[in-house]
């Protein structure tokens, strides 16, 4: 075997290490909560897909609707491209980032009162966004948000 041969190889190998390396820290665990990642998450519901195209509506004021109420069920969410829209008692709306206070992945489902982060199962409170379980222990940065015309817009 020519030393062209070995060189290929052991770059190979050194190559395939270091792709196994990333994978591995990109799931591992942390003590701390990281935002400023990149989020990874690929869940969706089906709640996703009926708020897109509410996300370009505008109210009367002038403002971009975030979701429309009559997408958010009474005590749970939808998620839209940029928040998770909630309704924890009927008529208060509240608005998160959608985006895991522990890893920065995208939170995936609203289920049983609860933001659910498919990465690593993190829960939050759909009325404070605050954790209630897995490795977060950040809240969810909230939007003040208000109904206005049958949509959820910016306060």
């Amino acid at each position: 075997m020519s030393a062209d041969g070995m060189n290929r190889r052991a770059a190979i190998r050194i190559a395939g290490a270091a792709g196994a390396g990333t994978v591995l820290a990109a799931c591992g665990s942390s003590d701390s909560d990281d935002t400023s990642s990149s989020g990874t998450g690929t869940a969706t519901t089906a709640t996703t897909a009926a708020t897109s195209e509410s996300s370009a509506a505008s109210d009367s004021s002038g403002g971009d609707a975030i979701a429309k109420a009559a997408d958010v069920p009474v005590g749970g969410g939808v998620i839209t491209d940029t928040y998770v829209v909630t309704q924890p008692a009927s008529g208060t709306f509240k608005a998160f980032s959608n985006v895991c206070t522990h890893q920065g992945c995208k939170v995936a489902e609203v289920v049983d009162k609860a933001i659910k982060c498919p990465c690593h199962q993190s829960t939050f409170d759909i009325a404070t966004g605050a954790p209630t379980g897995g490795p977060a222990t950040k809240a969810l940065a909230e939007t003040a948000v208000k109904e206005s015309d049958g949509n959820i817009v910016k306060a």
